[in-house]
C-alpha cells in the first residue's frame, strides 16, 4: 500500500507544484544558490524529471504570449500625434459682466477659464472648507447668475453662457 501511494503522490506533486515552484525556483537561485542545491539533492530523481517535462510546456506559453504583448505598445507609440481642437482655440467675446473679470478682448475658452481662476486665487474666493466651491464677490455674482456660491463644474457652465 505504501508503494501504491507514492506514485500517486509523486504524480500529484508535480502537477500542483508546476506553477508554484517556477517563481520559487527562480528566487533561491538569485538570492541564495546554496539553499537551492541541497533541496534538489534531497528530492528523488523522478520528481525533477517530471518537473523538467512540465516546465518547457509552461515556459513556451508565456514566451508566445509575451511577444504579442511587446508589439502592442510599439503600435500605440506609432499613432499620429494629437492635434488641438480648433473649437477650443477660437476667440470668443466675453459679455459685459465677464469682461469686468477677464477683460473685453476676445479670448479662447481655455484662456477665459485661466483668467477667471487667476481672479479667484488673487481675491481668495475659493471656499476654505470645500475647495471645489467658489464664493462669488460682486463681479462674479453677475457672472454666476446671482448665486453666492457655485462649484467648479457649475462655474464653467455659467461662464460659457457669457461667451459669444
Amino acid at each position: 500500500m505504501a508503494t501504491a501511494k507514492k506514485p500517486a503522490a509523486a504524480a500529484k506533486k508535480p502537477v500542483s507544484k508546476a506553477a508554484a515552484p517556477k517563481p520559487a525556483a527562480k528566487k533561491p537561485a538569485v538570492k541564495a544558490a546554496p539553499k537551492a542545491a541541497p533541496k534538489a539533492a534531497a528530492k528523488p530523481a523522478a520528481k525533477p524529471a517530471a518537473k523538467a517535462a512540465a516546465k518547457p510546456a509552461v515556459k513556451a506559453a508565456p514566451k508566445a504570449a509575451a511577444k504579442p504583448a511587446a508589439k502592442k505598445p510599439a503600435v500605440k507609440k506609432a499613432a499620429a500625434p494629437r492635434t488641438p481642437n480648433a473649437a477650443f482655440m477660437k476667440p470668443l467675446t466675453p459679455s459685459a459682466e465677464l469682461a469686468l473679470v477677464v477683460g473685453a478682448k476676445p479670448l479662447p475658452r481655455t484662456e477665459v477659464t485661466k483668467k477667471v481662476w487667476e481672479y479667484i486665487k488673487k481675491n481668495n474666493l475659493q471656499n476654505a472648507e470645500n475647495k471645489r466651491n467658489i464664493d462669488a464677490d460682486d463681479k462674479l455674482k453677475a457672472v454666476f447668475a446671482g448665486k453666492k456660491q457655485v462649484t467648479m463644474f457649475e462655474m464653467t457652465k455659467l461662464i460659457s453662457a457669457h461667451l459669444k
